[in-house]
């Protein structure tokens, strides 16, 4: 007989042991800290044992409660995988589903998509934008495009493209009174940011482009943040102020002339984008094929132009 288990409680308390904290699992689940607490709370009372070994910043599992983690996560992750099978049998095999950082896909996917549609007619591609603040879940998409170290346990997880940093502006501004020749002219100008917080130190942040290239960074004249690196993107394009460009996410501006490099200098990203799917061994034929197509396409991108010459820069 199966026992009436308090389904929402092992959730959270999974939650809070995975990620080490109640801050972070009460994230995870959309709901407050204080559900997340009252849960966990119930379940050590029902269970008659303390599960967890409360810290101000961090908590870790007792030695019971590691033994009820592991369970959860092994249960709960063969009933997603069995739920997701089920659910591909009702998703056409003619549509592919993939989920995909909203950045990535309106800078760099979707004007590539076209291609695929032509190589790959008889498949239909659905985008779902996700900005990635929830693990990738294999019953909503077949495919997940994801940005950070390559953690993602339980799924294939497949290096997309590297990802480098380097200035970047509207010709526009060159072309202005102030102009920019040197780093210290980013005092007259506005840095756009990428409200991107969430990775610490490796953080693809200004901070960190300027300490790898050993600069320090002027005082702007003014600073702007945006949610959504397309909007930091689009906010250089338009001539609002100096980015800092993450490849690939800007490497088709450059190239067409919508935007340029004004220093020489680059730094090497320490995070990527990842291709992340479920690990199938009869993997379907469409996630076989979008593989395979999106990995060329990535083969045959173009490094980064070269800055603009010093000399070529007006006086």
């Amino acid at each position: 007989m199966i026992m009436n288990l308090p389904f929402s409680s092992l959730r959270a308390f999974e939650a809070v042991v995975r990620h080490s904290g109640f801050s972070a699992a009460a994230q995870e689940l959309g709901v407050s800290q204080s559900a997340i607490s009252q849960h966990v709370k119930g379940l050590e009372e029902w269970l008659g044992h303390e599960l967890l070994i409360r810290g101000a910043r961090r908590s870790r599992p007792t030695r019971e409660g590691e033994q009820l983690a592991r369970a959860i996560s092994d249960g709960l992750g063969r009933i997603s995988d069995v739920c997701a099978q089920l659910r591909d049998r009702t998703r056409s095999e003619n549509t592919i589903v993939i989920s995909c950082l909203p950045g990535f896909a309106f800078t760099w996917l979707f004007p590539r998509l076209y291609n695929f549609d032509v190589t790959h007619p008889h498949l239909a591609v659905s985008i779902a934008t996700d900005t990635g603040q929830h693990p990738f879940s294999a019953s909503d998409a077949d495919i997940g495009i994801r940005y950070g170290l390559g953690d993602y346990p339980g799924f294939q997880v497949e290096h997309l493209v590297h990802e480098s940093l380097t200035p970047v502006c509207a010709p526009s501004l060159l072309d202005g009174g102030k102009g920019l020749k040197t780093i210290d002219d980013l005092a007259h100008h506005t840095m756009l940011h990428d409200d991107n917080e969430s990775f610490g130190n490796a953080a693809p942040t200004w901070e960190f482009w300027a300490r790898n290239c050993g600069f320090t960074l002027p005082k702007p004249l003014k600073s702007r943040r945006f949610g959504q690196s397309n909007m930091v993107v689009q906010a250089a394009v338009q001539g609002l102020g100096v980015a800092l460009g993450r490849t690939p996410l800007v490497v088709d501006a450059l190239y067409d002339g919508r935007l340029v490099r004004p220093f020489t200098e680059a730094a090497q990203s320490p995070l990527s984008y990842w291709l992340v799917y479920r690990r199938d061994p009869e993997q379907s034929a469409k996630v076989r094929d979008f593989t395979s197509w999106i990995r060329n396409e990535v083969a045959a991108n173009p490094g980064l132009p070269d800055a603009i010459p010093q000399n070529d820069k007006p006086a």
